[in-house]
């Protein structure tokens, strides 16, 4: 079985995570972000102990640990009722990173939509992460020269993703403009599906 599927893409600190909490709050939609399920973990886990190597040199997660954390994520999900995929949507944010990870997902999901939220002013991008370093006690946004590093292997490993799906389900949505916009925007193309 596929798991019918959004996509939250854009830069660390465009808002992909307030954006994906909105849409899990709405009935028959379920909200996984791949950052918050890696910062969840312990060191001593394995998977923890590798999360905190890769993010705090600003890198992405290897897929194994990456692909392996959300299926056993989701499948705990599943087992608790959170999350039922013949009546739900699933809302990835951080998920997947590259090119290869989209493949590996492929025959996991069912991509409806994939929402590229854009925000070209990268300086308002690193203020974002270093507010959200202070308010939410993320230790991986407080670093600038790591917040630089985060910020360039999107570009390079994640937003080239974006053709692996292809013109007809990506859509582009100014990160610039308040939250209620932002979501607004969203909220205009899912409702279309």
């Amino acid at each position: 079985m596929k798991y019918r599927s959004i996509l939250l893409f854009g830069p660390p600190g465009v808002g992909k995570g307030t954006q994906g909490k909105i849409l899990g709050t709405v009935p028959n939609f379920f909200h996984f972000a791949c950052g918050d399920a890696f910062r969840s973990l312990t060191v001593e886990s394995e998977l923890g102990r590798a999360f905190l190597d890769y993010s705090g040199r600003g890198e992405l997660v290897p897929d194994e640990y990456t692909v392996r954390l959300w299926q056993v994520t989701i499948a705990g999900h599943e087992k608790l009722g959170d999350f039922v995929p013949d009546r739900d949507t699933l809302v990835l944010d951080g998920l997947p990173r590259n090119r290869n990870q989209a493949e590996i997902l492929n025959d996991m999901l069912d991509v409806q939509s994939v929402f590229s939220l854009v925000c070209a002013d990268r300086e308002k991008l690193v203020q974002r992460l270093q507010r959200r370093a202070l308010s939410d006690n993320r230790l991986d946004d407080a670093n600038v020269e790591v917040i630089h590093r985060r910020l360039d292997t999107y570009e390079l490993e994640t937003k080239p993703v974006l053709e692996f799906y292809g013109d007809d389900l990506v859509h582009l949505i100014d990160a610039t403009q308040s939250p209620a916009k932002v979501l607004l925007d969203v909220l205009n193309v899912v409702t279309r599906l």
